[in-house]
């Protein structure tokens, strides 16, 4: 008998010090996420350089001063890559990048940002002009990844 009550007071000691705090949560820092919206121009005029913007946001405010933003511009046939490059800071959280769009064709953009702990890498397509066979294919197929070979693997 002196064994069991042993063993039922071993486990009440064991179990109040496993108490649930309800206030565990508050322990944690709570961060909000980055928020990128990238915007493309609506035309391409020849021979011009245009801007494409992001906009970046946390916790529903504008980010004024991100630890960085950097854009990264390539054409899908892999023609033209303009490689990463530092945004410039337009003001309002708003970052720009100006390039010539002289080819037509199917075009990526990639963000890479961070502020506040937060880091975001999100890609938009965007379309300059006709689009060739080629360009009909890859948005058929979606975006193609690094490394991606497209077969089978066994």
């Amino acid at each position: 008998m002196k064994r069991i009550f042993g063993v039922f007071i071993l486990s009440a000691l064991f179990l109040s010090a496993c108490s649930f705090d309800e206030n565990v949560a508050e322990l944690y820092e709570q961060k909000s996420p980055l928020e990128a919206d990238i915007m493309i121009p609506e035309y391409f005029a020849e021979e011009e350089s245009e801007q494409i913007q992001v906009q970046l946001t946390q916790g529903g405010e504008t980010v004024e001063n991100p630890d960085f933003v950097h854009l990264e511009i390539w054409k899908q046939d892999g023609s033209l890559n303009y490689g990463m490059e530092e945004a410039e800071n337009l003001g309002d959280g708003t970052f720009g990048l100006s390039k010539p769009f002289d080819q037509d064709g199917l075009y990526y953009v990639k963000v890479h940002a961070s502020s506040a702990g937060s880091m975001i890498v999100p890609t938009k397509q965007f379309i300059v002009g006709e689009l060739s066979q080629s360009d009909l294919d890859a948005l058929q197929n979606g975006i193609k990844q690094e490394g991606d070979t497209g077969g089978h693997h066994h």
